[in-house]
């Protein structure tokens, strides 16, 4: 494992990208450029939203939000299985755009890009399923002789705000999900990949999206500070670090919120796991995307007769990783977002060894790349454990019992996912009631994810939950209507008087 120091490929041209408001693509005024961290050279330039943008945004999305709301579910799952099949005949221009402005490895945005199309079309599906009902108001007495319905109407307009690491998939579920119920929508797309952000904004216009349904403002944290504190949004989804969700919400006030925030993830190996097995799974999860990722393998706790053995297989696992250039279809670990954050991660691995702990591989980098490090039996108090590393860096630590072991996963300020090697069943019930966590991995580490289930975790990993069924909930409202004196269920309690 090294890190390609020569950096030989030519960098396209500029991404200029614009801001969509009101309909109207606008491209003149305030620019920012992002630099790519593994090419060192600009790659995209994002035209930037200014508070009279926001205004217009925010004026067009009340009017905009009764044009999308009248369109019918079915054409809107029409237009969202047209995004699919564009999504995957785009996915090579738009992995080699995440591989360009985040260092993201080409078989990781190839394989973020398979995944966009899937939310797409799980979001077409459950377009199709948006339903109400028919309430039992005749079960009591009061309600005798009426009828009640509800159906899940439309919000309005949402509020979008995505994160760097996933931009694609993640504006791919909020975006599509919002649309699917019948909403506009806001996008702010992160200012690290503006470009693959607008890319799929116009991948959705091209499958037929009306330009009502999205606008796109990019800009920074005032930006999405006067966004969230706008009147005319109903519902924000953000994902991000727990600092700034819990920024969100001040701004937001009064607002449904769905918030997908940090995570330290912990991932269990018993005694009775296939080690090499587990060394394997965690090495690939560990690390992909440089480890940036919420539910990225963290904290690795092995049973303490197994530790070694882990450690040693783990170890030789992590070394076998190709660490380069992103473009490069053999790569496994890019750059990570910038060198700012590389150098953290390298601190904190110092830090960590500094205090007693053994680094067993890694601990260096080479601008934004950090080689993937392995650092084993760090003490309880080290950042590598605590905080949210979210780079390319893995802790390793053994434990005795399995209730101590949980108990050490419970610890962190963060729930979002967990992983578990084991084939005692016991302990998988034990672990999926016990630990604090959204959701527990079995048989895997704490890096899988379905697109189409549930998704969201406790604690300071914020709550409510992603996948396009359940932010369907959220992005809609329910409605009721009572018919008085009209009955499915039987005669009114007037007319049973005298009858026998």
């Amino acid at each position: 494992m090294m890190i390609e120091s020569a950096r030989t490929r030519t960098v396209p041209s500029v991404t200029e990208v614009g801001c969509l408001v009101a309909g109207e693509w606008l491209t003149s005024g305030a620019q920012l450029a992002r630099t790519g961290p593994w090419v060192r050279e600009v790659v995209s330039s994002a035209r930037q939203a200014d508070p009279g943008d926001i205004r217009a945004a925010c004026d067009y999305a009340r009017t905009a939000a009764r044009v999308v709301g009248r369109s019918s579910p079915a054409a809107r799952a029409a237009v969202l299985e047209r995004a699919a099949a564009l999504a995957a005949a785009r996915r090579e221009d738009l992995a080699r755009l995440l591989a360009l402005e985040l260092g993201k490895p080409l078989k990781d945005g190839l394989g973020e890009m398979d995944r966009v199309a899937d939310t797409f079309l799980v979001a077409a599906a459950e377009a199709r399923r948006i339903d109400g009902e028919v309430l039992p108001v005749a079960g009591w007495a009061r309600g005798v002789g009426n009828t009640a319905f509800t159906y899940h109407a439309p919000v309005g307009v949402t509020l979008a705000i995505t994160p760097f690491n996933a931009p694609a998939n993640l504006l791919a579920h909020k975006l599509a999900a919002s649309f699917a119920a019948g909403n506009t929508t806001i996008v702010k797309p992160p200012p690290q990949a503006p470009a693959v952000s607008t890319a799929l904004v116009a991948l959705l216009l091209d499958a037929g999206m009306p330009v009502e349904a999205v606008q796109v403002l990019h800009g920074g944290a005032a930006v999405g500070e006067q966004l969230c504190a706008a009147p005319e949004i109903a519902v924000i989804s953000f994902t991000g670090s727990a600092g700034t969700g819990a920024a969100v919400a001040r701004a937001a006030g009064a607002k449904r919120l769905v918030l997908e925030l940090g995570g330290n993830a912990a991932t269990i190996v018993c005694e009775d796991a296939d080690i090499a097995h587990a060394a394997r799974v965690c090495a690939r999860t560990g690390y992909s995307n440089s480890g940036q990722s919420c539910i990225s393998v963290q904290r690795v706790y092995v049973q303490r007769a197994r530790y070694d053995a882990f450690v040693d297989a783990f170890t030789a696992q992590v070394r076998a990783l190709t660490v380069g250039d992103p473009l490069d279809p053999a790569t496994d670990v890019g750059s990570m977002v910038d060198d700012a954050a590389a150098e953290r991660v390298v601190r904190w691995a110092a830090e960590a060894r500094d205090a007693g702990a053994t680094v067993t591989t890694g601990g260096r980098r080479d601008g934004a790349t950090v080689l993937p490090t392995v650092v084993a039996a760090p003490p309880p108090g080290a950042a590598v454990v605590v905080e949210e590393v979210f780079g390319a860096l893995v802790s390793v630590l053994p434990y005795d019992d399995f209730d101590e072991a949980i108990a050490a996963c419970n610890e962190s300020r963060y729930g979002l996912q967990a992983g578990l090697f084991t084939h005692d069943v016991r302990r998988i019930v034990t672990a999926w009631r016990e630990l604090e966590v959204g959701g527990l991995v079995v048989g895997g580490s704490s890096n899988f994810r379905l697109d189409h289930v549930p998704f969201g975790g406790v604690k300071d990993s914020g709550f409510g939950r992603e996948s396009p069924r359940f932010m369907i909930q959220d992005y809609t409202t329910v409605k009721t209507l009572l018919l008085r004196d009209i009955s499915l269920w039987g005669s009114s309690p007037d007319d049973q008087k005298g009858r026998p």
